[in-house]
C-alpha cells in the first residue's frame, strides 16, 4: 500500500489505477514535473495537447501514461503510435513507456527506425503491436509494403516536432496521418514555436489546449550602446565580436552596400559571415538563411528587408551596426534575441550625429539607456568556427528526394550518429544537410562515393 499526499504536484490526484502509482513509485516518479501537471489531465480528458516544453521536462511520461491508460490489453492492434525525430529518441521514449507500462502484463512496444534491417521489423509487426514508436521515413516504408495498419490508432503523438519540420519531414508526417482514422487523439510536443508548429496544429488537431512550460530563468536582453565614429565601427564591431564570442549574432545595417562592405571586413578577420541584401537572387538568399539557421555559420549581416522571415528562437545576440531611424524598428531588431527563455545580448554603434535617435529609443522604451566604453572591450580571441557544415546535395523535391534518405545514407551507411546530423531542407531541385563540423569530411565522402535512392548526386561543402 502507498501512502501518496494528496497534492496537486501527487500523480495520486490524477485518479490513476493504483497498480500504476506502484510502479510510479517503483522507478522513482514521486512527484509531477509541470509539464505533467498541466498537460496530463487534459491527455486523459482525451483532448489534443499542444505542448511547448523542453528536452528533460518530463514530457515522455505525460504523453506515455496517457497512452498507457488508453490501450486495450487484449487487441493487438496499433492503438498508439509515436513519431520522434531521430531513431536515438525513438529508442529512449520505446524504452520509456514499455518501463511505465509493465505494472500491465503483455503490453507490446515496438520500435520502427531506419539504418536497421526492416526484415526484423516485419516479423515483429506480424506478432501485433500495442504502440508503435518510430521516425517518419521508417514508418512510410511499412505502409507502404503494408506492414503496418493504423486503421485502429487512436492515439498520435508528435515528439520534438520542432525538431522534424527542422529535417524536413513535414510532407511525411502529412502522409502518415492520412492513414490514421479521423477520430483520435493527437498530442503536439515542441521546444519551440515556430509558425509551422501553429500550422501543422490547425491542419490535424481539434480543438488543441495549449500548455506553455517556460523557463524559470525569464527571458532578458542586456543592451549596451557605443559611442564610435563611421571610420572606427569596423575595428570595434571585431572586438564586441571577440569580447563577448556570442554563438549567434545578426549583424544590422542601414543599406544593402553597407551589408557588402561589414561582411568584406568581417571575412578579412578570418570570420565566415552569410549576407542578406536586395540583390540576391532566391536560391543565394535561401542558402544564406539555410546556413545560418541551421548553425553552419554563426554571423548572419542584414537589412530590416533582408531579414523577413528569419526565425531563429535562440539567437545570442544582435547587433545593431546602423541606428534605425525607426524607434520600433530598433526594439523589433534587438527582440529577436532573449527569447525562449535564453538571456540575450543587443549592442549598438552609434555617432555624434544620431544622439536624436538615442533619445527617441530612450523615450520609446520609457528607460535610460545603457552606454558603455569600447575601449573597456579588451579581449582578443580568434574566430570560432561554425559548429555544422553544411552539405548541398544536386537533387530535390522534383528528384522524389525526401529527409529520410538523406538521415538514412548518414546514419546507416556512412555510420554516422544520428545527434551527428541536423536540420535537413529540401527545395526543388536541392536539399542541404547540415552536419557536426567533426562528422563533415566522412558525411560528405559518403555522399559523393554513394547513391542516394539508387541514384548518384553531385554533392558539394558550402
Amino acid at each position: 500500500m502507498i501512502t501518496q499526499k494528496n497534492t496537486a504536484t501527487d500523480f495520486a490526484s490524477l485518479s490513476l489505477p493504483a497498480p500504476l502509482l506502484k510502479n510510479l513509485d517503483n522507478i522513482g516518479y514521486l512527484e509531477m514535473t509541470p509539464i505533467q501537471q498541466q498537460s496530463l489531465p487534459h491527455i486523459m480528458a482525451g483532448k489534443d495537447i499542444i505542448a511547448k516544453a523542453k528536452t528533460g521536462s518530463g514530457k515522455t511520461a505525460a504523453f506515455a501514461i496517457g497512452l498507457i491508460l488508453k490501450l486495450k490489453q487484449r487487441d493487438f492492434a496499433c492503438q498508439a503510435l509515436v513519431l520522434c525525430p531521430t531513431r536515438e529518441l525513438a529508442t529512449q521514449v520505446a524504452s520509456q513507456i514499455r518501463k511505465l507500462a509493465r505494472y500491465q502484463q503483455n503490453i507490446k512496444v515496438v520500435t520502427l527506425c531506419g539504418g536497421q534491417p526492416i526484415g526484423p521489423q516485419i516479423g515483429s509487426l506480424e506478432h501485433g503491436a500495442h504502440v508503435v514508436v518510430g521516425t517518419p521515413g521508417r514508418i512510410q516504408d511499412h505502409l507502404r509494403k503494408q506492414t503496418l495498419s493504423l486503421a485502429r490508432t487512436t492515439s498520435l503523438v508528435l515528439d520534438e516536432a520542432d525538431r522534424m519540420l527542422d529535417m524536413g519531414f513535414i510532407d511525411a508526417i502529412t502522409n502518415i496521418i492520412g492513414h490514421l482514422p479521423q477520430e483520435r487523439q493527437t498530442l503536439l510536443f515542441s521546444a519551440t514555436y515556430p509558425s509551422q508548429i501553429h500550422s501543422l496544429s490547425e491542419q490535424f488537431q481539434h480543438l488543441p489546449v495549449e500548455v506553455h512550460i517556460e523557463s524559470e530563468n525569464h527571458s532578458l536582453i542586456e543592451q549596451h550602446f557605443y559611442h564610435v565614429e563611421n571610420a572606427n565601427k569596423p575595428a570595434v564591431l571585431i572586438k564586441l565580436l571577440q569580447e563577448f564570442e556570442p554563438s549567434s549574432v545578426v549583424i544590422f545595417c542601414n543599406t544593402k552596400q553597407t551589408c557588402k562592405n561589414v561582411g568584406t571586413e568581417l571575412y578579412q578577420a578570418g570570420y565566415k559571415p552569410v549576407v542578406l541584401h536586395g540583390d540576391m537572387e532566391q536560391k543565394e538568399r535561401d542558402q544564406m538563411l539555410v546556413r545560418f539557421a541551421n548553425q553552419s555559420a554563426t554571423v548572419l549581416i542584414a537589412t530590416d528587408v533582408a531579414a523577413r522571415g528569419l526565425d531563429i528562437d535562440d539567437l545570442a545576440a544582435v547587433i545593431n551596426y546602423d541606428l534605425s531611424h525607426v524607434p520600433q524598428v530598433h526594439v523589433h531588431r534587438v527582440g529577436r534575441t532573449g527569447r525562449a527563455g535564453m538571456q540575450g545580448l543587443a549592442f549598438s554603434l552609434y555617432t555624434q550625429k544620431e544622439q536624436y535617435k538615442l533619445e527617441n529609443i530612450s523615450d520609446y522604451l520609457k528607460t535610460p539607456l545603457n552606454f558603455a566604453d569600447p575601449k573597456q572591450l579588451t579581449h582578443q580571441r580568434p574566430p570560432v568556427p561554425a559548429p555544422m557544415v553544411t552539405l548541398a546535395i544536386d537533387g530535390g523535391r522534383k528528384h522524389k528526394m525526401r529527409p529520410g534518405d538523406i538521415l538514412g545514407a548518414l546514419t546507416k551507411e556512412a555510420g554516422i550518429p544520428g545527434d551527428q546530423v541536423g536540420k535537413i531542407n529540401i527545395f526543388e531541385f536541392v536539399a542541404y544537410v547540415a552536419v557536426a563540423r567533426s562528422s563533415a569530411p566522412q558525411a560528405l565522402s559518403r555522399l559523393e562515393q554513394g547513391r542516394i535512392k539508387g541514384r548518384t548526386f553531385k554533392v558539394r561543402r558550402l
